[in-house]
């Protein structure tokens, strides 16, 4: 099997330490491996299949002879993308920064598959609770058209972040000890609270993460014709972002019938037992890289409407797992250079 040199950009970051993780899951077929951050994580040492590897400060000549570029986000996709580009790398970003590109392909491989072949050097990872909404609608588009859908999240603190981890962390003890913690990355206490505002906030007083699922969705999908509205709620989990979708289907589909597409659905699996007490849960779900159905109901208030509870991973599935994806594709099409 051929080998590709890979270059992980922020390879010291949440998303990149998950990215090394998934490909040595994976066994991706790694000829050599170049971890890249910023200047101030140059020196840093990370570790793939057992090797330690010193991390190198991200420069536009660090893509020379690199083939796959993998980058977790941030800054760094404007500044370095296309320098990668230029220098040969097929990129794989996982930042907001080319996704609604026109010439650029935006993939979620259980969805859109396909649209890898017609990348033009950079392929665009979607946003998280974008991918973690469309791997389950997919089947159903699929079997009854899909009208409209009202989405509600609730994400994760990792979505935001090391540091707002540790100020979740640090912010729950010292709620419990009676004691003060002033918000630094959020714009409220996190702890034992709920922030309805994830991102700045645009057009219609709707976030941009909120945009960024409608937009998203539509160009996953290929069809601007769907409806669709998102609350996105900052929650006090960790890891994994939750989602209750309401979809309105053009064909009628029960729940039993959905339960049973969704169980033959690609990278889903269904938890759905209400008389068992089993669902889809954050503790269940961390650290895998399916997405997790259950709460599978019809809508008692429309005759064409179905009720879905959805919790992944979003470091996972939601970014590094679905980057590492788009690259197996990419090789498998014969897309890299």
């Amino acid at each position: 099997m051929r080998q590709f040199n890979v270059a992980v950009v922020g390879a010291t970051g949440a998303v990149g330490q998950e990215i090394l993780k998934v490909l040595e899951k994976r066994n991706f077929p790694v000829r050599e491996l170049r971890p890249l951050a910023t200047a101030r994580s140059a020196g840093r040492v990370v570790y793939f299949k057992g090797e330690a590897y010193t991390v190198e400060e991200t420069r536009p000549e660090s893509f020379a002879g690199v083939e796959i570029a993998l980058f977790a986000g941030g800054a760094a996709s404007k500044e370095f993308a296309l320098a990668a580009k230029e220098r040969g790398a097929l990129v794989i970003d996982n930042s907001s920064a080319f996704r609604l590109e026109p010439d650029v392909p935006l993939v979620v491989p259980e969805v859109n598959p396909e649209d890898v072949k017609w990348h033009k050097g950079i392929i665009a990872n979607p946003n998280c609770s974008t991918i973690i909404m469309v791997v389950p609608l997919k089947p159903l588009y699929d079997a009854a058209g899909i009208k409209r859908v009202v989405v509600s999240t609730y994400q994760a603190v990792s979505g935001a972040g090391a540091a707002a981890i540790k100020e979740l962390e640090a912010q729950t003890k010292a709620v419990l000890n009676g004691e003060e913690y002033p918000p630094q990355v959020f714009p409220y206490q996190i702890a034992f609270n709920l922030i309805p505002h994830i991102d700045v906030f645009q057009e219609l007083d709707y976030t941009k993460e909120e945009w960024k699922m409608v937009k998203e969705t539509r160009k996953i999908f290929h069809d601007d014709s769907l409806s669709i509205t998102a609350t996105t709620v900052r929650v006090p989990v960790i890891r994994c972002h939750s989602e209750s979708v309401n979809v309105e289907t053009k064909e009628k589909i029960t729940a039993k019938e959905a339960r049973e597409i969704l169980s033959r659905a690609p990278g889903v699996v269904v938890v759905d037992d209400p008389a068992a007490k089993k669902y889809p849960m954050p503790i269940l779900a961390s650290n895998k890289d399916e997405v997790f159905v259950g709460r599978i109901r019809d809508d008692n208030s429309l005759d064409k409407g179905l009720n879905l509870w959805v919790v992944a991973d979003q470091l996972r599935k939601g970014a590094a797992t679905n980057a590492v994806q788009i690259a197996e594709l990419a090789i498998k099409y014969g897309c890299v250079k």
